[in-house]
């Protein structure tokens, strides 16, 4: 008595269907990085940024899905790589709006501390009046 499997897919064309999927997504990951260094040679203004992590997050979720196995893999995995992606991207949305709030911090004395504890003036710029000399310190 010989039983049949409905299955006919063989070893062979299985791994066959899996290559030819990892040639696809490596295509995939040559051609964002393609993309990616073309797009850094345009001028975008402040969407260069954007447009960068834009790319980096689709090239890391094809690595994510195909090549560590995700897309088949139980879904609390995705979803925990999914709420990885999130953090990253509040966390650096902060760090974004941050950036055009930040001045250049002047400094508001005229005397540099040193490591002896003698505090030596800083020489004046042109055009500008010399700094007092600081009292000396008693021992």
């Amino acid at each position: 008595m010989t039983t049949t499997s409905a299955h006919t897919e063989t070893h062979d064309d299985h791994d066959a269907h899996h290559a030819k999927i990892y040639l696809a997504i490596l295509m995939a990951l040559l051609f964002l990085t393609g993309l990616t260094v073309a797009v850094s040679y345009v001028d975008l203004g402040p969407l260069n940024i954007v447009v960068a992590l834009a790319i980096a997050t689709l090239k890391a979720s094809l690595v994510g899905l195909f090549f560590m196995h995700l897309l088949y893999d139980r879904p609390i995995n995705g979803m925990i790589l999914c709420a990885g992606f999130m953090f990253l991207g509040l966390l650096l949305s902060f760090c974004l709006l941050d950036v055009d709030n930040r001045l250049q911090v002047a400094p508001t004395n005229h005397v540099v501390p040193k490591a002896s504890g003698i505090l030596v003036p800083v020489p004046a710029a042109p055009g500008e009046a010399p700094a007092a000399a600081p009292a000396k310190e008693a021992k």
